[in-house]
């Protein structure tokens, strides 16, 4: 029987134990969203995780939708990663880079006051999208989002064309590969949803077609690193940032045989309404595990009941865990002796400095 702290091969990639941290969003870049010494602190600090993902990390500068989030598309972000990584790496770790791209979910004064960018202009319900900037008083706040305009196909090729650099800065910097991120109602995301994609090109309409920018993306990816090295993460029926459809079975499906096909390292499925009480895990798994024999990772409102569980009965490899890991930095070992898990602070989730991010006790003091 499996259970969480087996070791397991991803790939080429040997893995200590099956718990994945999940990648959390802490907003603690500095200048120019250049990742910190105290980020580089934090990742080194949870490294016993089987595999680590970044928090989501821009692809672009029209990608921002919390602000001091990191990026990965500057030669200064590059050099800030080096210092994560190697701070994982010497601490025995492995990390993939999360590659992230807001689309219609931001706002001008975070993007240099240009305007967001999504697959179709639709800005009916741009009230319901998530966006955060940091106050000068140091509150971090949801602010207004601003109206999104469409792309044009040069700027969806373009786009893709960030995607392919931001996985070739990836690997200068050190990670171990990346994620995609294609949940949560971000740019691709959007493209795939028939609420948010109203496209009447070879980008819209049909599954195949609203699924072709996510399948470019991959196939750009894999011009600079094995697939075996990238993950993609989904979350067919969150309401989060609106990405609705009402074809999830037809998409996700096809999305799941196109990822079979092509080898991809692992799907991330991350079911956001788990968080609040209302998981799909168990109608996602109807879903892909039938059309992609790869690794699956599971995240999103788990109990660690739930997640031993999950790999006991083999319905997935991996599992993810967001808030266990802020609050524990030795959380593997915490789950191993049976010791108490520590609470997570709301205060400092978001922002500011080592409080709520780096000062969380061990169990046994290193």
């Amino acid at each position: 029987m499996s259970s969480l702290f087996d070791e397991f091969q991803l790939g080429d990639l040997q893995l200590p134990n099956r718990l994945v941290m999940a990648p959390l969003t802490r907003a603690r870049a500095g200048t120019e969203d250049a990742p910190t010494e105290l980020m580089s602190k934090y990742y080194g600090q949870r490294a016993e995780a089987g595999l680590m993902i970044s928090e989501a990390t821009n692809v672009s500068r029209l990608s921002r939708p919390f602000d001091r989030a990191p990026g990965l598309y500057s030669p200064q972000q590059v050099e800030g990663w080096k210092k994560v990584t190697a701070s994982v790496h010497g601490a025995g770790g492995r990390i993939f880079a999360q590659l992230w791209h807001g689309g219609r979910v931001g706002a001008m004064g975070l993007l240099d006051w240009q305007q967001p960018v999504s697959p179709s202009g639709f800005n009916d319900d741009v009230d319901s999208l998530h966006v955060w900037g940091l106050l000068d008083n140091g509150c971090y706040v949801r602010i207004c989002a601003t109206p999104s305009r469409a792309m044009t196909e040069e700027e969806v090729r373009a786009t893709v064309q960030e995607y392919r650099q931001a996985a070739e800065n990836a690997l200068a910097a050190g990670f171990d590969g990346v994620e995609i991120h294609a949940a949560n109602g971000y740019l691709p995301h959007q493209f795939l949803s028939a609420h948010v994609n109203r496209r009447t090109d070879k980008y819209g309409g049909c599954v195949a077609n609203r699924a072709r920018f996510l399948k470019e993306i991959v196939e750009a990816v894999a011009e600079v690193m094995p697939l075996s090295r990238v993950g993609i993460r989904i979350s067919p029926y969150t309401s989060y940032n609106s990405a609705l459809d009402d074809q999830v079975p037809e998409m996700y499906g096809h999305v799941a045989e196109f990822l079979a096909r092509r080898g991809v390292g692992y799907v991330h499925i991350a079911d956001v309404n788990g968080w609040y009480g209302a998981p799909d895990l168990d109608r996602i798994l109807e879903i892909v595990r039938p059309r992609f024999n790869g690794v699956l990772i599971a995240n999103g409102g788990l109990t660690v009941e739930k997640a031993k569980s999950l790999i006991e009965m083999r319905q997935v490899e991996l599992v993810a865990f967001g808030r266990h890991f802020i609050a524990n930095p030795d959380l593997v070992e915490r789950l191993k002796s049976g010791a108490p898990l520590n609470e997570v602070r709301e205060q400092g989730l978001y922002a500011g400095g080592e409080a709520g991010y780096t000062d969380y006790a061990r169990h046994i003091a290193a």
